[in-house]
């Protein structure tokens, strides 16, 4: 039996949220069956994702490329793997499509890794357990299914699923302090987006008439240059400010300090390249004349979010806002890999999306595991953890190694490709007359500043919280992790450090999905 025939990705995006709605259904004192229903849930869809990835052809990609680069156009059925449609409103031109290929399988198996983490990190939530994880689940159904998305209407259905369970869960099981601060703001910030790139996108939509949102057919629109040059940024900017872009970045580390520690790990280490993918999936795959207009100064924004971020994270005194900072500034490498438009870049920035994302998670569910024992993230109350937590200390060190860009861990994957492609040959802004080699040069040189920053406020973190003397306050309250929070750290870890030893096991298929974005650009 061929798997690619099977409705994988179609149970892999309705799954969490059949089982949110399931779990509803049971009295909210059995809170052991509550858990233990999740935490298969959770298993169930990790194991689909890994069975998508890792059955993934990526020869049969390369092929496709080939065809499209000589000229032919296929339709989406040919295009994507695992293909699925279903006609929703045909009236409307709207439908059911969702597939996948090289650049959104690893952004699949992401989210089902951080879901399935998620859960086993979220079995100390005691208040309201079942709508926790039926919120947690609805907010991944949405997750999944602005990744797979092959039409326009259903990505920004997908797209606003995601978002409103993160207000509640926010809003009712954040950090009490800042949580409804946090929740409206974050909300606001991407509602507000979401209808900047929805009034962009319906300009598509209209502009084309061709009568559907199908994005393959919407790639072979014609817009005129004028067309994509005035409507880009609304779309790209739209969908970027999910993914943190400065200035509207704000937002992130405050979402990120009051959410509980699961959906910290969902927003910096899922949610945030949902706003990165979409705003290439929209904005640089359907306007690609646009993206070579504007994409050149907004690289300035971006080189902004990497040292301006990291800067800020290195002086927070919270440990939380510290890895929220940090977040930012990674996702700035992100999009500075996408803006350049050239193979190098774009080839790094699929890979620093997963890396970053198992990272963050990482990260996260490290800060969650100690604040639930001593009850602070203030850095300078903090000390010697690593007598009662080898592991979690062990987990966070290597997540420290990627932040930091280490050879042989995921992070240097992912960052010496965008570095690369910022210092090219083949310019990405090749129209401004100003743009020259050498003004490429001081931007690689001034974002590589981030990398000694970076180094610098994580070793400052190693050393102030896990190292030192352990604060006489804490003794009595502090204990080992249990095995399965233990097994969360090790699968987390064993993919950033897989990532950095074994690179072939991602890098072939993001570079397929490059590939094809080279092509709606004009080259390959």
């Amino acid at each position: 039996m061929n798997l690619q025939d099977l409705p994988l990705l179609s149970i892999i995006v309705f799954l969490p949220a059949t089982v949110g709605l399931a779990l509803m259904l049971i009295p909210q004192d059995k809170e052991k069956l509550i858990y233990n229903i999740a935490l298969v849930a959770g298993l169930v869809t990790f194991a689909l994702s890994a069975v998508v990835y890792f059955s993934f052809d990526k020869g049969m990609a390369v092929a496709v490329n080939e065809q499209l680069a000589a000229g032919e156009q296929l339709p989406a059925s040919e295009i994507y793997q695992f293909y699925d449609e279903v006609n929703w409103l045909p009236a409307l031109g709207i439908s059911y499509k969702v597939g996948v290929d090289g650049m959104n399988t690893p952004l699949v198996m992401l989210t089902g890794l951080v879901m399935f983490t998620g859960v086993i990190i979220s079995q100390r939530i005691s208040d309201r357990k079942r709508e926790f994880f039926a919120f947690l689940f609805l907010l991944a159904t949405g997750v999944f299914g602005v990744f797979v998305a092959l039409d326009m209407f259903a990505l920004f259905f997908f797209y606003e699923i995601a978002v409103f369970p993160m207000y509640l869960l926010i809003a009712i099981w954040g950090w009490k302090e800042t949580r409804e601060y946090a929740a409206m703001k974050l909300t606001l910030y991407l509602v507000i987006g979401s209808v900047v790139a929805l009034v962009g996108a319906l300009a598509m939509y209209f502009t084309a008439g061709a009568g559907t949102f199908d994005l393959v057919t919407l790639e072979h629109a014609g817009f005129t240059p004028e067309f994509q040059k005035l409507w880009f940024p609304f779309v790209f900017i739209g969908f970027a400010i999910l993914g943190g872009i400065f200035p509207f970045h704000n937002w992130s580390p405050d979402g990120h300090v009051a959410a509980p520690t699961a959906v910290s790990m969902f927003h910096a280490g899922v949610l945030m390249k949902l706003g990165a993918f979409a705003a290439l999936r929209v904005g640089i795959m359907l306007l690609p004349e646009g993206a070579k207009f504007h994409l050149p100064w907004m690289i300035f924004l971006t080189l902004v979010n990497v040292v301006y971020g990291a800067y800020i994270a290195m002086v927070q005194s919270d440990f939380k806002y510290v890895i929220g900072f940090s977040s930012v500034s990674h996702m700035g490498l992100v999009v500075m890999g996408f803006a350049t438009l050239n193979h190098d870049g774009m080839l790094g920035a699929g890979v620093q999306m997963v890396s970053h994302g198992v990272m963050t998670a990482l990260f996260f569910a490290v800060v969650g595991m100690i604040y639930d024992q001593v009850h602070t993230r203030q850095l300078g109350e903090l000390g010697g953890m690593v007598k009662y937590v080898p592991h979690v200390t062990i987990a966070f060190i290597i997540g420290g190694l990627v932040s930091m860009g280490m050879p042989g861990f995921s992070g240097f994957i992912a960052e010496f490709p965008i570095f690369m492609g910022v210092w090219g040959d083949k310019p990405f802004w090749a129209g401004p007359a100003w743009a020259g080699a050498g003004s490429k040069s001081w931007i690689a040189i001034v974002a590589a500043i981030s990398i000694v920053i970076t180094a610098a406020y994580i070793i400052r973190l190693i050393r102030r919280v896990f190292f030192g003397e352990f604060p006489k306050e804490f003794e009595g309250h502090m204990h080992d992790v249990n095995p399965s929070e233990k097994l969360a750290l090790a699968l987390l870890s064993l993919v950033l450090v897989g990532i950095g030893i074994f690179p072939s096991v991602i890098v072939p298929m993001v570079e397929t999905g490059v590939q094809r974005v080279l092509i709606l650009l004009g080259g390959m």
